[in-house]
């Protein structure tokens, strides 16, 4: 049922991708036969960047791994997002959801609330590690600080940190505490605009989980690079995001092809798709992200 009730969603999104050349909002066609595209860019990019103070570059920014709030995001920003995905791990499928908030509580500070849900169902039954519990996952809360801003270079450099508590399901606390353990996350983060329409962006750091009854600390880092093109004079792209884990245990990388389209001024749907380079865990994933900009008024 929820397989089925994801692929529908999914079948939706697709359909409304044929949005992507919609002209830019508050225009006829015949207007925007009359502009080029550059002209549409060029206006799109005025009303981003030149309306308001302090200074802000428009970027594309990955739809899997989420920026807390925009690069340079300006004091009063806020957003929420809802994300649905399906994961086949080989022996069982795994349902994610997540309800996160972020808001700009001063000019180019940006912070976040997340729940993060996990829902699994065996698919296997050959002998092999059981499925995770379900449940809710944890509390994760995060800030990111953009300290260079450049229009002139169309570039954004941000600082961020995000802290994630596990927690066990809610099964559990019967027999054990509520909380098992702490994730630590830095990382900092680079994007250029080339131009009008394309993007790109790498996203880094490390991660280090303590979990309480467990000696020891697991570790990792993340690598994730990205490219994006932009739809001439709109918010909507096409692009793909890289994302690689460096681990004790070896590499592995997931390929995630995505777009955005906007649906109305303040809403839009992203689509991502998840290809892993390796797949003796995991096989294909899809992810659905909405995005709701509550009094934001933009092309979409």
């Amino acid at each position: 049922m929820i397989r089925t009730t994801l692929h529908w969603l999914f079948l939706v999104a697709l359909t409304a991708s044929g949005w992507l050349s919609v002209p830019a909002y508050g225009q006829s066609p015949a207007d925007t036969l009359r502009l080029s595209d550059t002209q549409l860019d060029s206006l799109f990019i005025d009303e981003v960047q030149d309306h308001q103070t302090p200074d802000k570059v428009l970027h594309a920014e990955p739809l899997y791994i989420d920026l807390i709030r925009d690069l340079g995001a300006r004091k009063g920003e806020r957003e929420w997002n809802v994300g649905l995905s399906l994961t086949d791990n080989l022996r069982y499928d795994t349902y994610q959801a997540l309800v996160e908030y972020e808001w700009a509580p001063a000019n180019r500070l940006g912070m976040e609330i997340e729940l993060p849900f996990s829902f699994h169902q065996v698919t296997n039954r050959e002998p092999g590690p059981s499925a995770p519990s379900s449940g809710l996952d944890g509390l994760k809360t995060a800030v990111q600080w953009s300290f260079y801003v450049s229009e002139r270079h169309k570039t954004t450099l941000a600082l961020g940190y995000i802290n994630e508590l596990k927690l066990n399901t809610h099964g559990q606390w019967a027999t054990g505490p509520w909380l098992k353990g702490n994730q630590f996350n830095p990382f900092l983060v680079a994007a250029r605009r080339w131009g009008n329409r394309f993007h790109t962006l790498i996203y880094t750091g490390p991660r280090f989980t303590r979990y309480f009854a467990q000696n020891g600390w697991k570790h990792q880092f993340d690598i994730n690079t990205n490219l994006h093109y932009m739809i001439p004079g709109t918010r909507n792209f096409v692009g793909l995001e890289l994302n690689k884990e460096i681990q004790a245990s070896g590499f592995t990388m997931v390929a995630r092809p995505q777009l955005r389209v906007g649906i109305t001024d303040q809403l839009l749907v992203g689509i991502v798709t998840g290809i892993p380079f390796n797949r003796d865990q995991q096989r294909l994933s899809s992810f659905l992200r909405l995005i709701y900009e509550p009094g934001h008024r933009h092309r979409s």
